[in-house]
């Protein structure tokens, strides 16, 4: 048969990495470098302290790459941290949720 058997129910030995399923020349590996080299630290003063830089960072570059890839609703780039390697790779790990996404955006609009 020219068909390979699939088995779904196996589990890896070490835990996949996202890091190595993204091509290295992937526009999503550009924009977390791009947004990794800008001042945003006016952004995390304005959130909340503590957690702020993980969360404003990984905010900022996942509504960056959804605007760079013609998705603006928070929804769809809230559901691609999910279902999309590239948008799991810049939110690393974290899935910040629509309603966060979409009250970040009106706050800092014109800094985005």
């Amino acid at each position: 048969s020219r068909f390979h058997p699939v088995d779904r129910q196996t589990g890896y030995l070490l835990p996949p990495s996202v890091d190595e399923w993204l091509p290295e020349d992937h526009l999503a590996r550009f924009i977390v470098e791009v947004v990794d080299g800008l001042d945003i630290s006016a952004l995390e003063k304005a959130t909340k302290v503590g957690v702020a830089r993980r969360i404003t960072f990984s905010v900022v570059v996942v509504l960056v790459y959804g605007y760079a890839n013609g998705v603006f609703s928070s929804r769809k780039i809230e559901r691609a941290t999910y279902d999309s390697v590239a948008f799991r790779f810049i939110a690393a790990g974290t899935h910040p949720d629509h309603d966060t996404l979409a009250t970040f955006r009106r706050r800092f609009l014109d800094e985005l």
